[in-house]
């Protein structure tokens, strides 16, 4: 840490390992409802603190007996901040960069199963929402939906003593540029993509007939078109499913991406029968989405739910077809921003000229709700 600020891998650092800290944003309201950090308070200062007016921590009680690290979108009204309250003799960082940098702050969770020879560990972009995963058997690895830049997955499997055979993706992403070509090139693993003409370098295709013998297990492919047209979910051990967009833990995707009316209507439709597909599985079946529309805490609980689970909680998946499209089209979230430039990127296969930290800025907007 530097005398004023902190940055967003020393923030990971201290709450991965539960050292004391107290974290206050101090964005407006609107920002904070957006996106934020599972672990912070919030305060709405930014007009006053810009203003000059530091007065609206006065009737705050703000702890003395653990560093106060003071968050805004980008890390100048932090930094207002924390010279206020170093003023009322606070020990007091500012984060480097925001919340935009916080959006590669990652932590993990190790996966429940019956399998005691597989290990499943969800890693999680924790404002951002963007979950993948690592499954492992007998020391090989593969992984889901690479969002996180290559070091992170290649370090894990580095600490497990695993060697990543297989990197996959369940689609084309639309709200984080996904770093599976990299992990692949850097690992010499085999990429895995499903099948489309919008990839633009060498992968090879996932089909219904995917089968990936992973030391004493099999993954297998299910493809789920709806969310888009290319997306798949896979099946591991005949009781767990990678959802990827498809089904969340509370929603299911949104059909609507880059699609033109006739196209939303095809695709709603497609969602309808993929959601249908996948509740015939056994109600006790897992689900592992490929994302959460919550900011993740470092609490080490997996982000799952059951096929039983979510058609309780969502009792209009057993709408017919008709009247389901029509809930999904009354109940399409904000476009979110950036995802042309992202699916652009993704489809190349490319991205070093640019600041990943910029285009991927903000919550993720996959979900129904």
């Amino acid at each position: 840490m530097k005398d004023d600020s902190i940055t967003a891998n020393e923030l990971q650092h201290f709450l991965d390992n539960n050292r004391p800290v107290y974290i206050l944003d101090v964005r407006p309201k609107e920002q904070r409802e957006e996106w934020h950090i599972a672990e912070s308070d919030h305060v709405d200062a930014y007009s006053a603190l810009n203003n000059g007016d530091a007065s609206v921590f006065d009737s705050m009680d703000l702890p003395d007996d653990r560093p106060i690290v003071t968050v805004c979108a980008a890390g100048r009204t932090s930094q207002l901040a924390a010279d206020a309250l170093r003023q009322k003799d606070h020990e007091v960082y500012s984060l480097e960069g925001g919340m935009k940098a916080w959006s590669t702050a990652w932590n993990t969770a190790l996966i429940p199963t019956n399998n005691d020879h597989v290990t499943i560990l969800q890693i999680r972009r924790t404002g951002k929402g963007c979950l993948s995963y690592m499954i492992a058997s007998q020391g090989e690895a593969l992984v889901i939906d690479a969002s996180l830049d290559e070091r992170v997955y290649f370090g894990l499997a580095y600490m497990h003593q695993w060697q990543i055979r297989y990197v996959l993706d369940t689609h084309l992403h639309a709200d984080h540029l996904s770093r599976s070509r990299q992990l692949a090139q850097r690992t010499g693993a085999r990429l895995l993509l499903p099948a489309s003409d919008k990839f633009q370098f060498s992968y090879e295709p996932i089909t219904e007939q995917t089968r990936l013998p992973l030391g004493t297990t099999t993954l297998r492919a299910i493809p789920t078109p709806g969310h888009t047209l290319e997306s798949v979910c896979y099946l591991l051990n005949e009781d767990t499913l990678f959802t990827g967009d498809t089904l969340f833990v509370d929603s299911v995707g949104r059909p609507d991406l880059k699609a033109a009316p006739a196209e939303l209507m095809q695709k709603a439709s497609l969602l309808y029968q993929s959601v249908h597909r996948l509740l015939a599985f056994p109600a006790a079946t897992q689900i592992l989405p490929g994302h959460s529309s919550q900011p993740i805490p470092f609490d080490g609980q997996p982000i799952l739910t059951t096929l039983g689970q979510l058609a309780h909680r969502l009792s209009w998946l057993a709408l017919p077809e008709s009247e389901f499209i029509d809930r999904i089209l009354d109940h399409i979230p904000p476009t979110p921003p950036n995802y042309l430039t992202i699916s652009e990127l993704n489809q190349q296969g490319k991205f070093a000229t640019i600041d990943p930290v910029e285009v991927e800025a903000g919550a993720n907007h996959c979900a129904i709700r």
